[in-house]
């Protein structure tokens, strides 16, 4: 039997395998591509190349094997088990040097002066900064607000014809709110707009957008795609696959958002594990949740599995699990979040997430300082919020670590 007949059925089977073709040279893994352009056998078949007649890469900010291949491979796993009209999803990935070079090739791919964005009042501060500060001037518009109120959501799409994109982000960072994937997509259907959906703190192993008929999902491959905090990088997927080989293929080729081989190629290594790490964060959140919830020096935590939390059904109805992100505020306030960050031995002092080791940062002066401190204190990050990815280390030493500097 081929390689090629056998139909792969598990999603760790297809975070393994999917993506890889055969090397020219048979190496196991396929090598990093460290070459900025490519060699032409005649001018014709440059020709050929460049008008899109024929296939073959030409230069790597246009193309690589290894974005090849984190490609395919993103796109297999966010597809995983999805059958639409009795055929697997097809969707197309663009892979990208970071997350804010995705998100930015997804609204100058989707946007034009005069339209809208709609989205929720809870994003990373990169991306709100991105729509405030930078679309702003181009004359696209944001409306932002509580789209966990879906009256609300469908009063701003009546109200505002201009709005072409909803854009999401579930579970928010750093608040950890949960929207309604589905409903808001039947919303935004039913006005012709289009959606968007951030799925890097959930990943594909917990909630498949594509499910819920979004159009784009991005991520921040940095994250818990890469794994392991080597290399950063982006990623938009998409449904419309002549659109994301066109559109924005050559949106991201234009802003030089590209990724770079070496990053790719560690993107493709620790998505292989993406199954086995999530089980183990996922685990290990459950616990340390439930053990914030109940510490005398903890004066509120946002996890959706905690069943206090606000958006606690939506998160189950649409995920596999209440993923690995949390935040917390101490009774202490601010001064009382410095003192327990500064006392930790273990557990890492860093932004960022998704890595092997449980990272814990401060939003306010650190991923949301860009955004001004009246916003923040309305989108519910407060100055003692603290955020923190839970690692696979043992569960038992991150609440020891996390008790003793709380006390």
């Amino acid at each position: 039997m081929s390689k090629s007949s056998f139909k792969i059925k598990g999603f760790s089977s297809t975070a393994v395998h999917a993506g890889h073709n055969t090397e020219s040279n048979h190496a196991h893994l396929t090598p990093v591509y460290a070459s900025s352009t490519y060699v032409f056998d005649t001018a014709e078949q440059g020709m050929e190349r460049f008008s899109g007649k024929q296939d073959g890469f030409i230069y790597s900010r246009w193309g690589n094997p290894n974005f090849d291949e984190a490609e395919r491979k993103i796109g297999a796993l966010e597809s995983f088990g999805i059958v639409e009209n009795g055929e697997p999803l097809q969707l197309k990935a663009v892979l990208h040097g970071s997350g804010m070079a995705a998100i930015s090739t997804l609204m100058f791919g989707n946007l034009n002066a005069g339209d809208k964005v709609l989205t929720h009042y809870s994003l990373y501060g990169g991306t709100q900064e991105l729509l405030t500060r930078i679309l702003n001037k181009m004359n696209i518009e944001v409306i932002i607000a509580d789209l966990r109120d879906l009256n609300l959501a469908e009063e701003k799409m009546k109200q505002n014809p201009q709005i072409k994109l909803l854009y999401i982000e579930t579970p928010a960072n750093p608040t950890i709110q949960c929207v309604d994937i589905g409903e808001l997509s039947k919303l935004a259907k039913s006005h012709n707009i289009t959606v968007a959906c951030d799925n890097t703190f959930a990943t594909p192993y917990l909630q498949h957008p594509f499910k819920y008929n979004v159009d784009y999902v991005v991520h921040s491959t940095t994250k818990f795609l890469n794994g392991h905090g080597t290399a950063v990088g982006g990623a938009i997927v998409g449904r419309d696959l002549e659109k994301m080989s066109t559109v924005f293929e050559k949106t991201k080729r234009l802003l030089g958002g590209s990724s770079s081989p070496f990053d790719a190629f560690m993107l493709v290594q620790g998505m292989k594990t993406l199954e086995v790490r999530m089980e183990r964060h996922c685990s290990n959140a459950e616990k340390v949740a439930e053990f914030l919830n109940n510490h005398p020096q903890i004066a509120k935590v946002n996890y959706p599995g905690l069943t206090t939390h606000p958006d606690h059904k939506v998160a189950l109805k649409q995920m596999k699990h209440p993923g690995p992100m949390m935040s917390f505020e101490l009774k202490g306030g601010l001064e009382a979040g410095k003192k327990f960050i500064d006392g930790l031995k273990m557990c890492v002092r860093a932004v960022s997430l998704g890595t092997c080791d449980t990272l814990v940062s401060h939003p306010a002066s650190m991923t949301h300082y860009g955004v001004p401190e009246a916003d923040r204190i309305r989108y519910g990050i407060t100055n003692g919020l603290i955020r923190m990815s839970v690692g696979i280390e043992d569960v038992n030493d991150i609440m020891a670590d996390l008790d003793q500097a709380l006390s």
